[in-house]
């Protein structure tokens, strides 16, 4: 019964800890007007290059539909572009433009600064260590 305690209570620091690191990035991307939604799909094709939208929603964890409305904001802004594939029209890709990449190289070095912050007080074991427990944690989740 203890050790079911305790797994209830990890549960809860992940959730929390998960929440506060939320946080700290819907902070750093508000201050450049960004939702943490559109942050992530800038970041994914500032270091992936570009992505076929239908991908894009898996990669950054939000729905078809969400992915499309987020698409269409960076779009307005003037961050992203769509661009169709020739090789198949049902596919769109979602290109940054050249003021969505000047954008994301002002802000991902503080961005990058802000998450070393949170990890400060880890050293590259400890990190290590984090990642592969979590992975574990999480594919087993994946699984059930």
């Amino acid at each position: 019964m203890e050790k079911a305690r305790e797994e209830l209570k990890a549960v809860t620091v992940i959730i929390r800890a998960a929440q506060a690191i939320h946080d700290v990035i819907r902070k750093d991307a508000a201050q450049h007007g960004l939702n943490p939604t559109e942050f992530s799909v800038m970041e994914l094709l500032y270091h992936r290059g570009e992505q076929p939208i239908q991908i894009i929603g898996k990669k950054v964890l939000i729905s078809s539909g969400s992915i499309t409305y987020v698409i269409d904001k960076l779009v307005e802004k003037n961050y992203v572009r769509r661009r169709g594939c020739p090789e198949d029209r049902r596919v769109t890709y979602a290109v940054l433009t050249d003021e969505g990449k000047e954008l994301m190289d002002h802000i991902f070095p503080q961005h990058e600064m802000e998450m070393s912050r949170i990890f400060a007080d880890l050293d590259a074991d400890e990190v290590n260590q984090t990642i592969c427990l979590l992975k574990r944690i999480g594919y087993r989740a994946k699984d059930l």
